[in-house]
């Protein structure tokens, strides 16, 4: 299952610029830190963001 946005319920998806990761919602756009969805993380998003070597949070 896909994770949903806290805000519309919209799929969250992994959003990277150069250096920050945020998971933005596919509908309403609002973008969150990984710390504020982290207890929604899925399998999927666990396997992608270990791909990352560094996660820098701002």
């Amino acid at each position: 299952m896909a994770m949903q946005c806290k805000k519309c319920q919209g799929i969250l998806e992994v959003a990277r610029s150069c250096r920050r990761l945020r998971m933005r919602c596919t509908r309403c756009g609002h973008e969150f830190h990984l710390h504020e969805v982290a207890d929604l993380l899925d399998e999927e998003t666990e396997e992608l963001l270990a791909r990352y070597t560094v996660l820098i949070y701002d």
